[in-house]
């Protein structure tokens, strides 16, 4: 699920499709909009991660969240596109998600797919 900032500027949804191509290699146009929430959703890094993370600058992030298909060939995805961020990739249902997801953004993450119509309630 690529993340990441955004640019001076930029538009929440421009910077979600820069941010998916940086990350995975996937163009923009490959992909369409299914779902977006309407508000930011912000979460707290653990206090014991606080002044490790992001050189100490920031205590938490504020998130806009958007749901994009992609049905096209897996060959596509290349994580060394841009700087790599990530060690493997891999498709799963949301529920597997879950169980992959560092434990401090589990319930972050609970909602977000929750509210995405991915998890039950």
């Amino acid at each position: 699920m690529p993340q990441g900032g955004i640019d001076p500027g930029e538009a929440p949804r421009a910077a979600a499709l820069r941010e998916l191509r940086e990350e995975t290699g996937i163009p923009p146009g490959a992909v369409h909009r299914v779902d977006v929430l309407g508000d930011p959703v912000p979460y707290d890094l653990p206090v014991d991660l606080v002044g490790k993370l992001w050189k100490g600058k920031y205590r938490g992030q504020s998130q806009h969240w958007f749901r994009f298909a992609y049905d096209g060939p897996d060959d596509v995805v290349d994580l060394d596109f841009h700087e790599r961020e990530f060690a493997r990739w891999a498709w799963m249902p949301a529920v597997d998600v879950l169980a992959s997801i560092v434990p401090f953004k589990h319930d972050l993450y609970r909602s977000v797919l929750t509210k995405f119509g991915l998890l039950g309630g």
